[in-house]
């Protein structure tokens, strides 16, 4: 049995498919309209953020809704996190004070016990008491001296190869180690194409782009192309850095900015070891920008720098203007997005990614540029460009719009639209008590690995880390 209710999403990025996905399994038919031929190829995300740690300046209101947000994502997507911790590390030569992530991530830690105590289930990053721990300088010196051992059952020993390799002198203590695990954006993709093929309540359009759209007695008529207009009764606008395209159709004078930004995949064969994810905190923008390195199999590090030289761009932050909702990046950016980038230029801003990481770590420099960026714009609602907890708002009469700025805030959407929504017409489904069927690891990462490819990345970055 099912809802009667009909749903268009237009979208297929990990919001739109994850709204898609959970909407579904609760009975519901639902359309899921992307204009390009794969599901979640939109911006990258290398990161859950259970808890915000990479973002100095946003509140602790925001630091506890990512770590809820990034459990029950865990919960929703198995296997699609490389459960390894995060180094984060205040530089000699940045302002901030170690002591200020150390209050917060006491605060954090506290925080993840309660929703530990409310529901067991919630424990996916690890017992709450080992959510992170400080080393000063003399420990990472003892660790130096020892050799990683092959199973790593304790924080500490992540952290060998880190005191091995790191300029110890270029840092201020103590460092933390935190339960902040890696997100694998291709074993996501994979989880949501097995899944979504299990639903015949779920109908993905690919190929397909909004032609009109309006608004019809309680409801909407879509019009794909060429093809006639069909009759929804909600509409989801889940299209990204797109989103203004949409709501200028209907006249949604919303604000919001747009940023393109891009990561870099590089191999380092003197690795020495299974790594962590290391973060090096900097001011935003600035040649000291925060230098981010995520790990992955086979020696593929993921590198994110800070500055407009490597990860951010020339004028790569655009605002509403205009009376138009939809910001508009420059030309040139555009043509990244639509096809793709130029190897002189990879190969520029790769081997910038690789002197900004080797700074602190020297033998880094050794390494080299292994395949194309993972890049992309995404939209933030609103004015405030350090906004990173986001997800859905509500204009007209069942329309909503979808705007995540962290893939793991996509599931809260999704339930915040059920609830206003469905919650009062819900009927009761057979098999409601087991919603997933369940798909094998393997599975995920066969198909996975495929998606890799076929978007022409090394299969590496789709590997279980």
């Amino acid at each position: 049995m099912k809802l009667s209710r009909k749903v268009a999403v237009i979208g297929g990025g990990v919001a739109g498919s994850t709204v898609s996905l959970f909407l579904a399994q609760q009975g519901i038919d639902v359309t899921l309209i992307e204009k390009g031929d794969s599901l979640v190829n939109g911006p990258p995300f290398c990161h859950l953020h259970a808890g915000g740690n990479l973002y100095r300046e946003i509140s602790l209101d925001q630091c506890e809704s990512l770590l809820k947000q990034s459990i029950e994502f865990v919960k929703f997507y198995p296997y699609v996190v490389n459960a390894r911790p995060t180094v984060i590390a205040v530089p000699v030569s940045d302002n901030g004070d170690p002591a200020a992530l150390e209050r917060r991530l006491t605060h954090l830690a506290a925080f993840y016990q309660n929703l530990v105590d409310d529901d067991p289930s919630n424990a996916v990053l690890g017992k709450p008491v080992h959510y992170f721990k400080s080393y000063s300088k003399d420990d990472l010196r003892r660790l130096s001296k020892l050799s990683q051992p092959c199973d790593l059952t304790d924080l500490e020993h992540w952290l060998i190869p880190f005191s091995q390799q790191v300029d110890l002198e270029r840092l201020k203590y103590p460092v933390y180690a935190v339960q902040e695990f890696g997100l694998s954006l291709f074993r996501v993709a994979a989880s949501i194409q097995l899944r979504s093929a299990a639903l015949p309540n779920l109908d993905v359009k690919l190929n397909s782009e909004i032609k009109e759209l309006h608004p019809n007695r309680n409801g909407w008529d879509v019009q794909l192309g060429d093809n006639a207009s069909e009759f929804y009764d909600f509409v989801i606008n889940a299209c990204g850095f797109e989103t203004g395209i949409i709501d200028d159709m209907l006249d949604c004078k919303e604000e919001r900015l747009v940023e393109f930004k891009a990561a870099y995949v590089t191999q380092w064969s003197e690795k020495n070891g299974k790594w962590p994810e290391v973060i090096f905190h900097g001011e935003r923008g600035t040649p000291n920008g925060m230098a981010q390195l995520t790990p992955y199999a086979d020696g593929m590090f993921q590198l994110h720098g800070m500055t407009k030289e490597i990860t951010l761009f020339r004028d790569g932050l655009a605002a509403t203007k205009n009376g138009s909702a939809q910001p508009q990046l420059p030309n040139y950016l555009i043509n990244k997005i639509n096809h793709g980038w130029q190897a002189t230029i990879i190969e520029e801003r790769g081997r910038k990614a690789i002197e900004h990481v080797a700074q602190f770590l020297p033998n880094f420099k050794t390494a080299t540029v292994a395949g194309k960026p993972l890049f992309g714009a995404q939209q933030i609602p609103g004015r405030n460009a350090t906004l990173r907890s986001a997800d859905v708002s509500f204009g007209h009469a069942n329309y909503a719009r979808v705007e995540i700025v962290k893939a793991s805030s996509s599931l809260e959407a999704a339930k915040k639209i059920y609830h206003k929504w469905f919650t009062t017409q819900r009927i009761n489904l057979p098999g409601d008590s087991d919603k997933r069927k369940p798909i094998r690891k393997t599975d995920i990462e066969s198909r996975a690995r495929s998606i890799a490819k076929q978007r022409q990345y090394p299969e590496s970055l789709a590997k279980a880390y």
